[in-house]
């Protein structure tokens, strides 16, 4: 058989477009944050990673201008021969200071570097411990790391319990890593990190968190889940990307001084990938500054999440309930999340529709998101529609 034979039979996706139903892959002409303009009309979106909404700030707009007139558009090289220059270098200083680490090794995608520091790290012999419920990038990491005959486990979501069992049954000596999403990305859900952390050291375990949903969002202005439970001292590694809070693209990693260093020199992700470009860099490092110097936007950020999530569910919304950005509203029903998803869509409100298999069946879902900047009367009208088309489809009654 014709190995794209699956790729000619593959209909799915045209099936639903045919339906008018297909929610994925809209292009954007304007985007002004919580505001932004598809087929020529102004849309409220609920749908965006951009926490602090700085995508479009002045600032930060300029600087990524400034680097392109000073760097050009490319490194055109690795970070490791000729792609460093001294923004690099800045953003990592910076990023180390902010989040209380030692060091800091930039990636150049958020993808990268979960994949990059897991098989950079966890080889022959060793172990990675990981969360069923891990962003793909972890998952990706780990398999890596076992094709690299590292030996994977899994326990189940957030259940600390379930992860001392299967971590109970491994050699005590053994070198092993502990890996979770700080928020997880579909739900909002924040990993319960102190039993964690017990564990981990009942068990002689290193632990890396995924911050990506949670820099910006959760702990002491922003700096993600361990400083959220005031435990920064006891988790080893923290990945991000500036694809969310930082307006922009890469990722990175902090921990130790030695360990970033290995990694610097062990990890073929970041070795044999072309470096983050001037531009980015320097929107990230822009964003970074206005964190340090206005925490209050991760206030707003909550503030507003909280407003939705609390309108939504005394409309009678299954609504996962956590305190990060992440709204998710359970539907329960494939056909029913997309026919939600384009009602709401013509109505007025952009949000995301979680289907099958990127969700479990009856975990079907509206995963809305919010930004520091969203308006009020922004809110309110994405709650105001959620009502009305819920009861239309049966969702609430």
């Amino acid at each position: 058989m014709d190995l794209f034979q699956k790729c000619y039979d593959y209909t799915l996706a045209d099936d639903v477009k045919k339906q008018g139903l297909y929610p994925y892959f809209h292009p954007f002409q304007e985007n002004e944050g919580p505001v932004v303009v598809i087929n020529g009309r102004k849309i409220i979106m609920a749908g965006s990673n951009n926490y602090l909404g700085l995508t479009t700030h002045p600032r930060v707009q300029e600087a990524a201008k400034k680097a392109i007139d000073k760097y050009g558009t490319g490194c055109s090289g690795s970070r490791y021969l000729t792609g460093t220059v001294d923004l690099h270098v800045e953003l990592e200083d910076r990023l180390a200071k902010f989040m209380h680490k030692e060091a800091c090794l930039t990636y150049s995608t958020g993808f990268q570097t979960a994949l990059g520091v897991i098989s950079g790290i966890v080889g022959h012999g060793e172990y990675v411990i990981s969360d069923r419920d891990n962003h793909a990038c972890i998952v990706t990491g780990t398999l890596i790391s076992k094709g690299q005959m590292a030996e994977l486990v899994r326990y189940k979501h957030n259940d600390m319990a379930n992860l001392e069992l299967v971590i109970s049954r491994l050699p005590l000596d053994a070198p092993k890593l502990i890996v979770s999403d700080g928020v997880f990305s579909t739900s909002g859900d924040i990993i319960d990190l102190p039993p964690l952390v017990e564990v981990a050291k009942k068990y002689n375990a290193r632990v890396m968190l995924d911050d990506a949903h949670s820099v910006g969002v959760i702990g002491n202005g922003g700096r993600g889940t361990a400083s959220h439970f005031g435990l920064e001292d006891s988790v080893d590694l923290v990945m991000g990307t500036f694809s969310k809070t930082f307006a922009s693209l890469g990722g990175f990693v902090v921990g130790d001084k030695a360990v970033i260093n290995y990694l610097k020199h062990n990890s073929p992700a970041f070795i044999f990938s072309a470096s983050p470009t001037p531009a980015s860099v320097a929107a990230a490092i822009e964003s970074l500054k206005i964190l340090e110097e206005e925490p209050q936007l991760v206030d707003r950020l909550i503030k507003n999440a909280d407003r939705v999530r609390k309108g939504l569910k005394q409309l009678g919304f299954d609504v996962h309930e956590n305190k990060t950005a992440i709204v998710p509203v359970i539907i329960g029903d494939t056909m029913k999340t997309l026919l939600f998803w384009k009602k709401l869509f013509d109505a007025g409100v952009y949000a995301n529709a979680f289907v099958r298999p990127g969700v479990p069946p009856g975990n079907e879902m509206m995963r809305t998101s919010y930004m520091a900047t969203h308006e009020p009367e922004h809110l309110d009208k994405i709650v105001e529609l959620f009502g009305v088309i819920g009861k239309e489809l049966g969702v609430i009654s």
